[in-house]
């Protein structure tokens, strides 16, 4: 097995080759040459210091591992000659396949960086309809131009347009195109019976699968260049000096889009007297940093329905999005970019973080728990059970990016267990009717209260802490995230960056946790989300830890939202917990004792947060902050709320210049840095008694 540091090293090996029909499987050992980019074979490792028996140019190159079996993939360069090889196990492969791949996308973009394409030549396809009947290409006003090979004399002084923005519009709804066909392909043969004269197995067909997802692979990559190039050309293009920044929207529309990504304004006297207002904050409220006054007497039940629509198919707006996307590449950082207004929630990011606290009665039972078994066990099914009210089912819609020093106040009343069930039936103080006032206080004593603070702690990273606690349980949670989101080609990938500590302070026991992350996929048909990645969830003082996963949706069949999990102890290894089922649906545990039990989360009573209504919140609140935008998108104008939004991020860039400019730093509210995190800057901990902070029964 080749042994590497550094993914950018050369690596060496055994591998079998493919040779002929004949000859079959030969050993010979492989060298990959990443400063030259070229894997070459020498028939045995003495001869490695003579002339290679053959190289392969991985510059555009797709390595392809199979689908038949788990150590065998392809090597295919641009030129069409071709390797077939075989690893001795699984792990061989990947590491291989990881290590080509890297090498061969690394001199795939030099190419695009460091050869423009040729002046007096452009290509591309024929001008014919679609193969598929049922797809209709767009016209384009460029196919004369574009669509054409050949040589051509110029007039002196005239030039051919290299690389014109509308050409990566034409090359990428073209790609979305050949996606949907492939889908369809695919489908086609998934549906097709497991046996018979044609079956779903056919090894042509299979074939026919691989290749098809191979070539759009390489596809993406071309494209890729074609995207390098053109950024390359506008760089170059910009005078001495000049700098690209994608803090804010740079990103200029045509007027026509009017579907709220980029809108000219209007002057500010013809601004809503509301704009104009989010605008101009005073300068002393915008320095002030004192945490809020928060009277939780004003607290009432949330009656705001926010109830979020899917956004279906997006043909409306794919023009927009093609034209966001063309100026995109893979890899690309979206912290800086904003996305179009008509693909947002009406709640704010730190709205979301209260809202997967939607189930307080589960998380007030965790420290009810007899043991510390019981209590991860709990933690777990809390966990689970969160995902699905805090990201409303698999609604493709993102929330608002919070403004820095934004933030977000709510509690839950919890009626307190009857019995130490985990699966405790609890419900909300609005489920049991109007009370006499003369019985108000006496039903208030059968409440527990959870109260939830967050705060946007920085802009860039974009960095949020959110802190809960519940006194009468003595237990708390603080948190922090940074949620860095990628291009990935027709989907975006949110990582949720941080961890989470519930603390059980009765129990001296500390839960560290961390999140999955967030796919938005096929955000040119019918956008869809789905949560995946491995996330942890430890107890150093009992040794009990939870290993969860979120399964992605693989390319062929499968099922979605699918996650699995197990609660072990430590020290003996043992597996006492396992979980499975769907993240937004079903959930059935298996205890130690052969016990099961099925959470259907549709069916969960979710107990609405209390918050002070909207006239009596801070300015820097998030529901009084985003108040505009969210009643405009109720409202279904999609262009004044891409107003009122540009004019919140347009204040918060003057603030950001004002402190550049005295030197001033941010100082936050409610949270405080510690190490490379936040914490909350008056956690319960600190306000027990001594005494109390130390730990009754460990159990």
């Amino acid at each position: 097995m080749p042994q590497s540091v550094d993914h950018m090293e050369n690596i060496s090996g055994y591998l079998m080759k493919y040779t002929n029909l004949v000859t079959g499987w030969q050993y010979r050992y492989f060298v990959l040459n990443n400063e030259a980019g070229l894997l070459e074979y020498f028939v045995n490792e003495q001869l490695r210091n003579q002339k290679p028996r053959g190289t392969l140019q991985l510059a555009g190159a797709v390595i392809s591992p199979s689908d038949e079996d788990s150590h065998t993939f392809t090597v295919n360069a641009a030129s069409g000659e071709q390797y077939k090889l075989r690893a001795t196990d699984a792990k061989e492969r990947q590491h291989w396949v990881s290590r080509l791949q890297i090498c061969t996308q690394h001199h795939t973009e030099a190419i695009g960086k460091n050869n423009p394409p040729l002046k007096s030549r452009s290509f591309s396809l024929a001008s014919q309809g679609s193969g598929s009947p049922g797809v209709q290409r767009r016209p384009s006003q460029n196919a004369a131009s574009f669509f054409n090979v050949g040589h051509h004399k110029l007039p002196a002084g005239r030039r051919i347009p290299i690389l014109q923005p509308d050409h990566l519009i034409d090359v990428r709804e073209m790609m979305s195109q050949a996606e949907g066909q492939q889908r369809d392909l695919i489908r086609n043969i998934e549906c097709l019976p497991s046996s018979g004269h044609l079956s779903s197995l056919d090894q042509d067909l299979l074939m026919l699968k691989a290749t098809s997802m191979a070539t759009m692979n390489c596809l993406n990559d071309c494209f890729h260049i074609l995207q390098l190039q053109h950024a390359s050309q506008q760089k170059g293009s910009l005078p001495t000096g000049t700098t690209i920044s994608w803090l804010e929207p740079k990103i200029s529309l045509p007027n026509h889009f009017k579907n709220g990504a980029d809108q000219n304004f209007p002057a500010d006297q013809n601004k809503p007297s509301s704009i104009r207002e989010e605008q101009s904050i005073s300068g002393s409220s915008q320095l002030t940093r004192e945490p809020e006054e928060i009277n939780p007497d004003e607290e009432i039940e949330d009656t705001c329905e926010l109830k979020e629509d899917d956004l279906g198919a997006v043909e409306e707006q794919r023009s927009v999005i093609l034209h966001l996307l063309s100026q995109l590449k893979l890899g690309m950082d979206l912290t800086r970019v904003v996305l179009p207004t008509f693909i947002l929630e009406k709640r704010s990011l730190l709205e979301m973080y209260a809202d997967f606290m939607s189930h307080p009665d589960l998380f007030i039972a965790i420290s009810s728990g007899a043991s510390p078994e019981e209590r991860m066990i709990r933690f777990v099914e809390y966990y689970l059970t969160s995902f699905h009210e805090g990201r409303k089912g698999a609604i493709a819609k993102k929330p608002y990016n919070p403004i820095i020093g934004e933030t977000f106040h709510c509690s839950w009343k919890s009626r307190v267990p009857s019995d130490t069930s985990s699966n405790s039936s609890s419900h909300s103080l609005s489920e049991q009717g109007t009370v006499s006032e003369e019985s108000q206080e006496q039903a208030e004593s059968d409440y527990h209260t959870v109260r939830f603070v967050a705060e946007q702690v920085s802009h860039h990273p974009p960095v949020s802490g959110f802190y809960a606690e519940c006194v009468e349980r003595n237990m708390c949670v603080n948190a922090h995230v940074w949620t860095k989101s990628k291009f990935l080609g027709m989907s975006i990938g949110v990582t949720m960056v941080g961890e989470g500590i519930l603390s059980l302070l009765d129990h001296g026991e500390e839960y560290t946790f961390s999140l999955p992350c967030a796919y938005a996929r096929s955000i040119l048909t019918v956008p869809w989300v789905e949560l995946g990645g491995k996330v942890s969830v430890n107890c150093a003082k009992t040794g009990y830890s939870a290993s969860i996963t979120f399964h992605t949706k693989p390319f062929y069949g499968g099922k979605l939202h699918r996650v699995t999990g197990e609660v072990k102890q430590n020290a003996t290894n043992t597996v006492v917990c396992r979980v499975q089922g769907e993240w937004n649906s079903i959930l059935e545990f298996t205890y130690s004792n052969g016990e099961t039990k099925c959470m259907d989360l549709t069916k969960l009573s979710v107990t609405r947060k209390r918050v002070r209504p909207i006239e009596k919140q801070g300015a820097f609140e998030s529901r009084k902050l985003w108040q505009h935008v969210t009643e405009s998108l109720r409202d279904g104008d999609i262009d004044k709320a891409t107003e009122h939004k540009k004019a919140l991020e347009e204040r918060q860039r003057n603030e950001e210049r004002l402190r550049a400019e005295t030197g001033e730093p941010w100082q936050t509210k409610y949270f405080v840095k510690d190490g490379e995190g936040w914490v909350y800057y008056n956690p319960l901990w600190k306000r027990m008694p001594a005494v109390q902070n130390e730990p009754a029964d460990t159990n």
